[in-house]
């Protein structure tokens, strides 16, 4: 006699990580709010801008499509040239941005006196409008301001912070630096809650200094956050610049001071350009694209930061 066994079907494995298909119809459904904002808001705009950028409408609509006409136009536009050079002058100075208010959050950090108080300090220029700020520093850095006054008291002769073209590009970008890098000081303060002070201790007790700790703990666990801080950076001294500007130089001594950002608004706004106006935006999302992308690259495959 024989006895039928029956063969039981093992369970059936989930596919995916989402959980079911129930599940996942409500993850994609509370993802097309945003969704749709970035299409609207950024994809729309940034394709009818590449076309705008192949005519030479005017603000009234008037024009013809000319292709590649505008880029070549820019390829050898002496303004725009110049504007490129001043944004390249401007990038070299991207490790102070970084590495000012990282040095500044870690000796807030490791408990220097006062250090609610100069957090307060640091932080406070970041919620200040470009325009308030380029209002003030109008004042602080005009020929007969209140800091060649200061120099004057201890016998430095006054210096055209913004009427000269040697002096008026360093001293926009030092204004920047003052309104922003407070942002940055934050952003550093809070990666280094994340860092395990018994490490820190451990190298300290190994006799470690406070560089070799600093160079040798902390900023390799800062690695994620010294990324963020230098692409972020990146794009926002070459898109946020426009009010102080406007406010402090309005783009001179003659072309000293003027950046792409800049440029877009007066060929759009003064010189009723936007077609031109466009391929020049174009092309400034190009290099903030490649830039952001050479910085991420360069900074992952250095293990050693």
């Amino acid at each position: 006699m024989t006895v039928k066994t029956h063969k039981t079907k093992p369970p059936r494995k989930r596919r995916g990580g989402f959980g079911s298909k129930q599940e996942q119809r409500f993850a994609y459904l509370m993802l097309l709010p945003a969704l749709a904002l970035v299409l609207i808001f950024r994809v729309i705009p940034l394709i009818w801008g590449f076309f705008l950028s192949l005519t030479n409408v005017d603000t009234l609509g008037n024009g013809d499509w000319v292709g590649f006409a505008n880029y070549a136009r820019a390829a050898n536009d002496p303004t725009f040239q110049d504007s490129l050079i001043n944004t390249v002058i401007l990038l070299a100075t991207l490790p102070i941005w970084v590495m000012l208010p990282m040095l500044l959050a870690i000796l807030i950090h490791q408990g220097v006196p006062g250090g609610k108080f100069y957090r307060a300090v640091y932080f406070f220029p970041a919620v200040l409008s470009s325009v308030i700020i380029g209002a003030i520093f109008s004042v602080v850095l005009r020929y007969d301001g209140s800091l060649n006054n200061m120099l004057g008291a201890v016998g430095i002769d006054a210096i055209d912070w913004l009427g000269s073209s040697s002096n008026a590009l360093g001293s926009l970008i030092a204004v920047q630096l003052w309104s922003t890098f407070g942002m940055g000081v934050l952003i550093f303060m809070s990666g280094l809650a994340t860092v395990p002070d018994d490490i820190i201790e451990a190298a300290r007790i190994d006799g470690a200094g406070f560089w070799q700790r600093l160079f040798l703990v902390i900023v390799p666990s800062l690695r994620p956050i010294i990324e963020f801080v230098a692409v972020v950076t990146t794009i926002g001294v070459l898109t946020s610049m426009f009010g102080l500007i406007y406010v402090l130089t309005g783009g001179g001594p003659g072309t000293s001071t003027t950046l792409p950002e800049f440029l877009i608004w007066l060929e759009q706004g003064k010189l009723n350009r936007p077609g031109y106006a466009a391929a020049i935006s174009m092309i400034l999302f190009v290099m903030m694209g490649g830039i952001a992308w050479m910085q991420v690259r360069i900074m992952s495959r250095n293990t050693n930061l």
